[in-house]
């Protein structure tokens, strides 16, 4: 159950006033802490129990400090709302006041009117170069825009998974500030903004709480990246819960994106963090949480959570788009139309199945709104963690992609975009690190090993071809081109884009509430008929084929509504290779 005790200590560095902060570490392992202010005094910090050391200095905000453990180690403050450069730099003292916000009448947006863009704010050029796009991302008919994590990592190129100070925005993308006027600029715009959070792990290089928090973590427990963090503790469930709300009500982000909550062990934590966003968040705010959780556990949504990352859905339509059976892709190869059929009559495929491991996997799924599932063709990981970063533009036929897209972007399950998507880039988006030395070394081996059991990647030669995460150049080669959206080649994808935005806010999503998945049919190889009952009575019908021959199709009744047939025109009782039909039945 929830832990329903007083949460009276914050981790960090707490503005009093102007010239005033209350410093906290939670170091229950130190003998001693001080706090060391760059280029200044170095003051004894007073213990407490239950390992906590405090101290109100005479220091406000821009005060660069660290905390010096047992008079042998500077370390930054786990908690650091801002680093001076890297993250074994100083820390910075922040004023929440550091931005004179022009929306404070934001609310937010309904989670069914959610249209979402994950973007990596490094490569567009920092929290300066993302606001350049949002006014295009909204004239597109996006709603929300989802950055990949922001807290402070080692180096400046990071997908943002190695993050070891959560509560600090990465510095090399911009300062606070930069950030708050992002997010405010986008309101203003009626553009959400969601931010991806890392609970499960901290990074390799710059966590120092295991020198002087060894109970942080738990040595009985294992994720992929090592001892699993100890969220049966109070001290460390705080961490975290509070660095959500800091998002939410310091930064006013929108929601939140949860990574890979099935490496996290205790779920009684999810449900407190849920419980005590909806709690000290302000009423009236639509904020919004969705999980990534490859266990598909379904009874978590409902629970004060959203939505879920609907991996299930781009894995079966990847390898009826591409073919491609290797991988986590061979749990997908056998009869994938009707996974398909299951992804788009029930939510998930695996509700109890067996996977290729012979492992029980997820939760019965049917009874949920079909808004409860995030549907993407592509997005950071399923791009990126391919050996060339290849994209389906690259890798799928045109049409079928074309059809493909029409089922992401009008069906009642809640869409993603991965940037650059929406007008067909071609520049890949790799696996990018700013490591050094053995880590360096360690990685980038790492990165050719994940793909040793590939046929194609079988002998060592070709696993040296896939590009270093290290090299500055895999980075750069990771930026979209922008400028190029209004090129031919380019403007027709775009143009696809906005025409089926353009139904999906005008015809789908006003009918949202209340809708409910009707159950979906298999037609032929790669083609599937499914229906989802709206809100107001409806009943939607897409009728999608990605394989290569025509199919029958039984006709809607007279007096449906043809919203889009990615051939141009409706196909009277046969459906064509690499097409999609979507019409509304008994719309008032």
């Amino acid at each position: 159950m929830p832990n329903q005790r007083a949460h009276t200590r914050r981790h960090g560095a707490l503005p009093i006033d102007a010239n005033r902060t209350l410093f906290r570490l939670w170091a229950p392992d130190a003998n001693s802490v001080h706090l060391a202010i760059a280029g200044g005094e170095t003051l004894p910090m007073q213990v407490e129990d239950d390992g906590w050391y405090c101290l109100e200095a005479p220091y406000g905000a821009g005060t660069l400090y660290r905390f010096w453990i047992d008079e042998e180690l500077h370390v930054p403050d786990p908690a650091s709302r801002a680093q001076a450069g890297d993250v074994h730099d100083p820390s910075l003292v922040v004023a929440n006041k550091d931005h004179l916000w022009k929306h404070n009448d934001w609310q937010g947006r309904p989670w069914h009117e959610t249209v979402l863009y994950e973007l990596h704010v490094g490569t567009l050029g920092g929290y300066a170069g993302v606001e350049r796009q949002l006014a295009d991302l909204a004239a597109l008919g996006v709603t929300a825009i989802e950055l990949m994590p922001l807290a402070e990592f080692p180096g400046d190129r990071n997908w943002g998974y190695d993050g070891v100070l959560p509560y600090a925005p990465e510095a090399s993308y911009g300062t606070p500030a930069e950030l708050k006027h992002l997010i405010d600029t986008a309101h203003g715009l009626g553009l959400m903004v969601f931010l991806d959070v890392v609970y499960n792990h901290f990074g390799p290089d710059g966590n120092y709480l295991g020198r002087y928090a060894k109970h942080f973590f738990r040595h009985d427990q294992q994720t992929p990246w090592g001892d699993a963090i100890d969220f049966r503790r109070p001290e460390v469930r705080d961490f975290f819960i509070d660095n959500a709300l800091m998002w939410l009500n310091d930064y006013r982000f929108d929601g939140l994106r949860l990574d890979a909550v099935h490496a996290i062990p205790d779920r009684s934590f999810l449900l407190e963090l849920a419980e005590r966003v909806r709690r000290e968040t302000a009423p009236g705010r639509h904020v919004h949480l969705v999980l990534e959780n490859e266990d598909n556990r379904a009874s978590l949504l409902g629970q004060g959570y959203d939505a879920q990352w609907n991996d299930d859905g781009h894995n079966v339509m990847h390898v009826l788009l591409t073919g491609e059976r290797q991988g986590y892709y061979a749990e997908y190869a056998s009869e994938p139309t009707a996974k398909l059929a299951r992804c788009l009559g029930e939510g998930f495929i695996y509700q109890g199945q067996n996977n290729r491991r012979g492992e029980s996997r997820g939760e019965p799924s049917a009874h949920l709104c079909p808004t409860a599932f995030v549907l993407f063709l592509q997005n950071h990981d399923q791009t990126g963690n391919r050996a060339f970063g290849e994209r389906l533009v690259s890798l799928a036929e045109p049409d079928a992609l074309r059809a493909a897209t029409a089922v992401l972007l009008l069906s009642p399950m809640i869409p993603l975009l991965f940037m650059g998507e929406e007008w067909g880039a071609r520049q890949p988006f790799l696996f990018f690190t700013s490591h050094h030395g053995e880590l360096a070394d360690a990685v980038r081996e790492g990165r050719r090993g994940e793909f040793a059991e590939f046929a194609e990647f079988a002998d060592e030669a070709t696993r040296a071809r896939i590009p270093d995460p290290n090299d500055v150049a895999t980075f750069e080669a990771s930026r979209p081109d922008f400028g190029a959206r209004q090129e031919p080649g380019h403007r027709e994808w775009l143009a696809l884009y906005a025409q089926l935005l353009q139904i999906r806010h005008r015809e789908i999503v006003p009918r949202l509430p209340g809708s409910a998945f009707a159950g979906a049919q298999v037609l032929g190889d790669g083609a599937v008929l499914a229906r989802w009952q709206l809100g107001d009575g409806s009943r939607l019908r897409i009728a999608v084929n990605l394989g290569r021959d025509a199919v029958t199709l039984e006709p809607p009744g007279e007096a449906a509504q043809l919203l889009f047939a990615s051939t141009g025109e409706a196909a009277g009782e046969r459906l064509p290779p690499h097409s999609t039909l979507v019409h509304l039945e008994g719309a008032q």
